[in-house]
Order: structure tokens, then sequence, then C-alpha cells
């Protein structure tokens, strides 16, 4: 049989920039089968000689950081800035899990007769799924403290964005992590996708993507009870209440939709406006959007690079025909998947763009009336990823953060991300927490050891 070939594509000028051989069924599970004696040594290793070798994995990555950089943005399109930033990322997540091993501490309780103690143990092998819109630092959200806790780990990179993970792989075996140890299985999700969550020597999925995609690997892992974690869609809101700093709301908005092109399930795509500064911040808000720079993502002054596909194009263009209002900004024209900075206005709630994730530089201005409407707009989703809050208030800013169904949310900020918080989603924004200080803690089991002291 034929072995399938990825094409990958630079999406700014749509040349192919490498072919990538597909993993099968069969590549998956001798990968199985590598990861499994390697965890094993891995395991058995002293805390202090893995967070030695992980330590010296995020030196490597630090010394790479810009050939990494220039990877991500020739095979993902983000701009020059942003790639940076994600490979220093994963440096700093390999720096912080290294630093959790030698924590990773069970517990002694008390009880009659004896003494009684928890010990947290790894899984065994660790699939890892990891998408196309953050491929580095995504990728090591999973593979960094599973590896930390002891763990092998399997990575799936998209099909379109196999190539910084791959040369992850290379720099990790350079630091002197074990042979087989860290393996990527660049493949189809239909096949090496599926033989991962489908092998019965994975003992978890950590899965980002689609909420479509992120329910069929649930129910697919049911069948063995196999542990998943799944970070999936989001239709997160921008909360501007009356009494907020307008300028500063208006001139931080943009970028909190259009940061990766949009391509990002944090992206604050609902701007909720109280109705008595509607007017006052669109009128703010359109310089604003008018001004980004969209182009070539290596040039530094670029703020915003194009589409990851032809795909992923015409997805957004079915969301935005032109006879719909709104703020528009300007893209480059000719060869690359480029959408402009678009904000639509005058729409109903319930219309499309308001309610579906639309995963391209797109948002939509809606007016709310008081508080109450505010938390009644944001909260009508099956989403819950994320969110933002902008007010003057003490009080409400914490009424707000109570009352909406998100799991990150920030105030007079657009912040979600950082390595050293939990991050995660409530609804079918996805399943468990990632990153945080109890990171590695979900890839172990804990095991209960009750020793008698009866004679």
């Amino acid at each position: 049989m034929e072995r399938t070939e990825l094409q990958v594509l630079n999406p700014a000028t749509e040349e192919v920039i490498a072919t990538v051989p597909a993993a099968t069924a069969a590549d998956v599970d001798a990968a199985v089968v590598r990861a499994t004696a390697a965890q094993t040594s891995w395991a058995a290793a002293a805390p202090a000689d893995r967070a030695r070798i992980l330590r010296r994995f995020a030196a490597v990555v630090d010394a790479h950081a810009e050939e990494l950089a220039l990877l991500e943005v020739r095979e993902a399109g983000h701009t020059l800035g942003n790639a940076r930033w994600e490979a220093g990322n994963v440096r700093d997540l390999l720096d912080y899990a290294a630093g959790g091993v030698e924590r990773l501490n069970g517990r002694q309780i008390p009880v009659p007769g004896g003494l009684d103690i928890t010990i947290l143990e790894p899984l065994g092998v660790i699939g890892v799924i990891a998408p196309w819109n953050f491929p580095m630092p995504i990728a090591a959200w999973a593979t960094a403290p599973a590896l930390a806790a002891g763990n092998a780990v399997l990575l799936k990179p998209a099909e379109t964005t196999p190539l910084t993970a791959l040369r992850l792989a290379e720099l990790a075996l350079e630091a002197g992590l074990p042979e087989g140890l860290f393996q990527v299985l660049p493949g189809e999700g239909p096949v090496a996708g599926t033989a991962l969550v489908d092998h019965p020597g994975v003992a978890k999925i950590v899965f980002t993507g689609s909420t479509r995609v992120g329910k069929g690997i649930m129910a697919r892992a049911a069948d063995q009870v196999k542990r998943v974690t799944l970070e999936l869609g989001g239709k997160s809101p921008n909360i501007v209440f009356a009494d907020a700093d307008l300028a500063a709301a208006a001139a931080a908005t943009p970028m909190s939709f259009l940061d990766n092109s949009g391509q990002d399930c944090c992206a604050r795509t609902r701007i909720l406006v109280q109705r008595s500064v509607y007017d006052r911040f669109l009128e703010l808000l359109t310089p604003a959007i008018q001004e980004i720079v969209v182009g070539d993502p290596l040039d530094e002054r670029t703020q915003m690079g194009p589409l990851i596909s032809r795909a992923q194009l015409e997805r957004v263009r079915s969301y935005v025909p032109d006879t719909l209002p709104g703020i528009r900004g300007k893209a480059p024209e000719g060869p690359g998947f480029w959408f402009p900075p678009t904000v639509l206005t005058g729409l109903p709630e319930d219309a499309p763009c308001a309610v579906e994730e639309v995963f391209g530089p797109v948002a939509v201005v809606l007016p709310f009336e008081d508080e109450a409407d505010a938390i009644r707009l944001a909260n009508a989703t099956p989403y819950g990823l994320s969110g933002s809050i902008w007010t003057r208030d003490v009080g409400r800013a914490l009424r707000a953060s109570r009352a909406v169904r998100a799991g990150n949310l920030s105030v007079n900020s657009h912040s979600s991300v950082r390595y050293w918080t939990p991050f995660g989603g409530f609804g079918q924004s996805g399943l468990g927490r990632e990153l945080g200080p109890d990171a590695l803690t979900a890839f172990t089991e804990t095991k209960n050891v009750f020793i008698s002291t009866e004679a």
C-alpha cells in the first residue's frame, strides 16, 4: 500500500514548502510499543534526573527559538512576533513543568491502626492531538507536564502544520530525552488520530480542536473508559459597560478577536456593549479596526496574517456576505488566504455570525440594556471558554465574573492564557483543565496504600 504524503503550504503565498509522510495505523501501533518501553525506564528515573533533562530540553528550544519561530511563520502564517512568543512559550512550559517533577507529592492521611499514604503514578503513554491554530504552544501544553509526570508522549500534529512538531522531537533527542519517549506522528485525523484514540496502549488522549471532533473522540474513548482532556470551541463575549473606560476598551478590542487572524477559540467575537454608549463605542472602534495592518507575516509591522488554508477562507466567507453592515479593514489581494478584519453591526442576536464559531477575523457587536441583560447575552451560547468584562465598578466586575459561565475571564483586559494558571472551558468548550500548578496531576493516577502498624 502506497503511503500518503501531507503537503504543507505557506498560507501567505500558497506555495508548497514541504511534504511529509503520513503515519498509518501500523505506524501508531509501532510507536506505542516503543513509547511503552521508554516510559518504563523514564518513570523509574530519579525525579531530579527527569527535571534536569527537561530543563536541558528547554535550553535547547531556547537556542533554536528563532528557527522554530520562522518555521511557524512559514507553515501557519503567524506573525513573526507571535511566532517568537510561541517558541518562548514552549521553552517556558518545559521549564515550569520541570519545576514540578520533584514536587509531585502524595499525602499522608490519618487512619487508625496504621499509616495511609497516596502515591501519584504516571498513566503511561499519552496521545496528544494538537491543532493547526497554535501548533507549537498547544502541543507543549500537554507534552511538557505529561513528560514531567513520568509519561511517554505520542504527538499527532494537525495535517497542515507538522513541521514545528517534528523539529521539537529532534531537539528533544538532542537534549537527551530517551529514544521513543516523545514521538511525533504526522498524519490524517481519521487514520493516525483514530488509531491513537482507539489504541489500548494509550492511557489518555489530550485533544484541542472543534467541538464536533471532540465529541467523537470522547465517544470512542468511552469504550475503553479512557481519560480525555478536551479543549474545544468558543464564542466568547467582550462585555463593555457604560461606566468602562471606553477608549481603552475600544483600543483593546481589535486584537481580542484578530490575534492569529481570529483563529483562536478564546477570541472575543461577541462584543456586547451597553446601549447608552453603543454609538460612541462604535465611533472609537471604527478607526482601530481600519488601522490594523494585515500583510506579510515576516514584516514586524504586521499585526494580522492570513488564514491557514483555502478551506478555512471559504468557511469564513460563507458567514460574511458583502451585504451585511459593519466595519471592515483591509487585506492583501493576490496569492494567500487573506480576509479583512470585520466587525458586523445591526444583526439579530441569533444570527449565525453571532452564535456560531466562525474561526476567522470576524466579530459581531450587540447592544444590551443592563447588567442582567449583559449576563443573559453572554451566557446565550453552549460554549464557555473565555471572555472579558470592562467596567470601573469593582462590585459589578466581581458579580459579572461569577455570573458569566466561562473558564477564563479577564477584567479590563483580554488576557486568557498564562502557563502558570489553569485553562479550560465550561459546557461544550471542553473537559478538564490544562496548565497551572496542577497540570502534572492530570497525567497521574492516585494510588492509596495502607500500612498496618498492628502487631
